[in-house]
């Protein structure tokens, strides 16, 4: 049995255009999924952008020619579709959740979140950098400055996103930034290795579980040294956007799991535990 898949979107994450609640639960029943979580994106950040790089699903969100502003979640109508599938999908385990971005810089606006809704599972995520009193996507960031400057803010960030905020269970995609580096930018995740095992040194320390997240295929190196900084929980997501994207590739990343030594946890969704 493949694990849970505790990390995807649908219709109700406001940059997909290509989401589907309903198909993306058949799709978890045709690969014999035990659960799926929809995690649909809570940004409250506006962030300065270069509109001409942005894809055009994403321009509508743009004010003043400069600036995206992310749409607030529709709780009510994410909710009603949640019931509505688990209605017609009885055998799957239908999990409500948020990815919670920058949340640490948003501490009321979260707190109000999840007050008004009980969500089930709260990832956090980060895809910005603050820099001179703007918010910058980190892959706008690339273009202004080197590829190691703005990755090793970046896992300072996310050190701080860790101690300053304990609303989210699991930290997601530490690797997104590699997904945006530059045309012709490499990636040897052995530079970044200080900082990246300072980062999942602070998560462990919190007892929070580091996703594994199978979008650009999972770094080998993530796991082995999540247990060397002491991380006992493992959890996986796709970070799916659209219905055929569902737990790809969790087939490796459960068998490279495994060989660090997790195992999965006492029910099917858990979190897998060492």
């Amino acid at each position: 049995m493949l694990p849970a898949d505790l990390h995807t979107h649908t219709e109700f994450s406001w940059d997909t255009a290509t989401g589907d609640m309903e198909g993306s639960c058949a799709r978890a029943v045709e690969l014999g999924l035990p659960a799926i979580a929809f995690t649909e994106h809570t940004d409250f950040v506006t962030w300065q952008v270069t509109p001409d790089t942005l894809p055009d699903r994403l321009r509508q969100h743009i004010t003043d020619d400069v600036h995206l502003v992310p749409p607030p979640l529709d709780v009510t109508g994410y909710l009603a579709a949640i019931d509505r599938c688990r209605s017609r999908f009885p055998s799957l385990r239908i999990i409500t959740g948020v990815e919670l971005g920058e949340p640490h810089w948003f501490a009321a606006e979260t707190a109000a979140l999840l007050g008004a809704a009980p969500f089930e599972r709260v990832i956090g995520s980060l895809h910005s950098l603050a820099v001179a009193g703007r918010h910058r996507l980190v892959e706008d960031e690339f273009v202004v400055r080197g590829v190691p400057t703005v990755l090793r803010e970046y896992f300072a960030e996310a050190i701080r996103m860790i101690h300053a905020c304990d609303a989210f269970s699991a930290l997601t995609h530490l690797d997104y930034p590699v997904r945006y580096l530059p045309a012709g930018a490499t990636f040897a995740i052995t530079d970044f290795e200080e900082e990246i095992r300072a980062v999942l040194r602070a998560l462990a320390g919190t007892g929070r579980a580091l996703e594994v997240n199978t979008r650009r295929g999972p770094e080998p190196e993530f796991v082995h040294w999540w247990r060397q900084e002491g991380g006992r929980a493992i959890c996986f997501g796709s970070d799916a956007h659209r219905p055929d994207l569902v737990a790809t590739g969790f087939a490796d990343a459960a068998a490279m799991v495994e060989s660090a030594g997790f195992r999965p946890g006492r029910h099917p969704h858990d979190h897998w535990l060492l």
